[in-house]
């Protein structure tokens, strides 16, 4: 299909992520106070939606400890500052197995496995404005850990989004995944139209060369929203690709924690980055006022006390 550039482009922050980085950065937030003030300081630098994991305070392991989420939602809904607020719904869908020869039994310490209500239990909760959803299973990095997300995980899950009133954004890892999406829409769990996450070069997904990029982004239905990122020294390369091909921008430590070789960043200063680019291009940034129109959201009021 040819190219149209977005002009009017919202930038997403992924404050904190779940994976193994709270010791190879000091930037990298753990405490719901630290997570949410990282998440205000990338409003202020110009990210429309924060995206955010929660960690446990003392180990920076990922959490999802509801008490947790409440916190962090009290403090960035309390702080004056307005930012859609994107809570993480993949925690829960995590199967670590045993050796080639010995899959079961598990690896228990590593497995975080639960149902579909339970992975949903903070966001009915905290009710974010946008939460994601991982719209596949994948061989997911490192080791014999599958992220899973069956399709009727998937369609329970997403129901139960809709009937929230949450937005879901659509984490796809590979084209199935977009594939599995539209027949959610389909079958009217999702409404339509859906907000597309692109996940570039997450081993074992899709490879971040811009002919999958591109293969992503034709597989994304023509009346939906999306945005898109890759990791490390990709990240904003692949900001500048997305603008391009009409998308929007996702950058943050979740998935990079550099701002330049040998030089640790904050969330702020990925936006920053991020914003330069996309002006440089010659787009516009949108606020969250304008987001909330492009995608059809209701600013939620402070969770009460």
């Amino acid at each position: 299909m040819p190219l149209t550039m977005n002009r009017e482009v919202f930038i997403t922050a992924a404050i904190t992520g779940s994976g193994g980085t709270q010791d190879k950065s000091p930037h990298v937030p753990r405490s719901p106070e630290q997570i949410a003030n990282a998440a205000i300081d990338a409003a202020k630098a110009g990210a429309a939606i924060a995206h955010c994991h929660v960690r446990d305070p003392e180990t920076g392991a990922p959490s999802r400890d509801l008490a947790l989420y409440r916190e962090l939602t009290e403090r960035v809904r309390d702080s004056g500052t307005d930012v859609v607020l994107n809570l993480t719904a993949g925690m829960g869908g995590d199967i670590v197995f045993g050796n080639a020869e010995a899959p079961f039994p598990l690896n228990e310490a590593a497995t975080d496995m639960v149902g579909a209500t339970e992975r949903m239990a903070h966001i009915a909760e905290c009710l974010p404005e946008i939460c994601t959803l991982d719209c596949g299973t994948l061989n997911f990095a490192e080791a014999d850990y599958v992220m899973t997300n069956t399709p009727a995980m998937l369609r329970t899950m997403g129901q139960l989004m809709t009937d929230l009133g949450v937005k879901p954004e659509i984490e796809a890892f590979d084209t199935g995944h977009l594939w599995f999406a539209t027949q959610l829409v389909k079958e009217g769990i999702l409404t339509s139209p859906a907000l597309v996450q692109l996940c570039m070069g997450v081993p074992w997904g899709a490879p971040n060369d811009l002919n999958t990029f591109m293969a992503m982004v034709n597989n994304v239905p023509s009346d939906w929203n999306w945005s898109a990122f890759s990791l490390g020294r990709d990240q904003m390369p692949y900001a500048a690709a997305a603008v391009i091909a009409g998308g929007n921008v996702r950058v943050g430590l979740e998935d990079n924690l550099f701002l330049e070789r040998g030089v640790l960043a904050t969330n702020a200063q990925l936006v920053e980055k991020a914003v330069g680019i996309i002006e440089g291009m010659g787009a516009n940034i949108i606020g969250p006022d304008a987001v909330r129109a492009k995608l059809g959201l209701t600013k939620r009021a402070p969770v009460a006390k």
